[in-house]
């Protein structure tokens, strides 16, 4: 394989512009595939665990008074 060819290899090995990412389904914001969420990528959902656990302010819930 030539050098610096990204072909065949895993996302953790790819500069983060060319990584897989989501928009996290509480707060909006797009977050990018990580190491260890390698065996479940497809269930992830959430940015973090504060979004996840529904702690805080997230801007998609959020309702205007």
């Amino acid at each position: 394989m030539p050098k610096g060819s990204n072909r065949n290899r895993p996302d953790r090995a790819r500069p983060e512009s060319e990584r897989a990412s989501k928009t996290c389904a509480r707060c909006g914001r797009p977050f990018s595939w990580r190491k260890k969420w390698a065996r479940d990528w497809e269930q992830v959902r959430y940015c973090s665990d504060r979004c996840r656990m529904g702690q805080g302010t997230g801007n998609a819930t959020r309702t205007s008074t």
